[in-house]
């Protein structure tokens, strides 16, 4: 399928590996003009060679700027004053028991997994809606909507992400700009691997016996009963920033396995 994404340009936050990199590379490969983002400059070029290994005539470019920060943010708008399509996917996680959450921690989440798409959101659709056509997605979490015990304060930044990206659906009211949020279940990413390895090695166990034990006790509602890939993810997103997905708009739409078990 032809997702008509050629002459498009997408920002991708965060995307030098892991959900984020497989976007930008899932993009990239049906045409789209795509801006990476890391924090180092070594990131970043990797990602962007990485990219056209695979796809040669991939037209790719990166910046280097910590999206946590206001700095790292205008950093962004100097070098891309404007994108047709935006993809708020940087995010950080941390298991702490909530009375070991510090006041320090909670401001520092929200800076990075909500104020960074507020701000770049808060650019970056304006123009959109001036020239009558955008997407904005908003890589949020099945966390959103079941909050895990071990970091609540990882899942209210999800929460709040489903709630901001419906809030800004609510001003594309007759456009051709959309905004939806995008919720991964379990999905085997560059951190997801580390812990897989490790807990691995301590018991002696292999990967495959670690996420089917992480199914049965962790998430027994998922119904495919594995971690998604990185491509499953993206292949959805890449949907959603194509013209063809122009119907679909303040949605909260799922890619979680069937983890989350409700019909709404």
């Amino acid at each position: 399928m032809d997702l008509k994404l050629h002459n498009k340009s997408a920002f991708v936050s965060g995307s030098t590996t892991g959900i984020g990199f497989a976007i930008a590379q899932t993009l990239a490969q049906e045409g789209a003009s795509v801006i990476v983002n890391g924090r180092t400059e070594k990131r970043v070029t990797q990602a962007i060679d990485k990219i056209k290994y695979f796809t040669p005539d991939a037209q790719v470019s990166g910046v280097v700027a910590d999206l946590a920060t206001k700095a790292g943010i205008e950093q962004v708008f100097e070098q891309v004053p404007q994108v047709d399509i935006l993809v708020n996917n940087l995010g950080i996680y941390e298991p702490k028991g909530f009375f070991d959450i510090t006041d320090e921690d909670w401001l520092h989440i929200f800076e990075v997994n909500v104020l960074s798409g507020v701000r770049l959101s808060r650019k970056y659709l304006q123009k959109m809606l001036e020239q009558n056509w955008g997407r904005v997605i908003f890589i949020s979490s099945e966390s959103g909507f079941q909050i895990p015990v071990e970091m609540i304060h990882y899942g209210v930044t999800k929460t709040a992400q489903i709630a901001l990206a419906r809030g800004l659906a609510e001003m594309t009211v007759g456009t051709k700009v959309t905004v939806n949020s995008v919720l991964p279940g379990p999905t085997r990413s560059e951190g997801v691997e580390t812990f897989i390895t490790q807990i691995g090695q301590e018991r002696g166990i292999g990967a495959s016996e670690v996420e089917a034990e992480f199914f049965q006790k962790v998430r027994p509602s998922s119904l495919i009963q594995r971690f998604a890939t990185n491509e499953e993810v993206a292949t959805l997103v890449a949907y959603l920033s194509s013209p063809l997905a122009s119907a679909t708009n303040g949605a909260a739409v799922r890619v979680d396995g069937g983890v989350i078990r409700s019909i709404i």
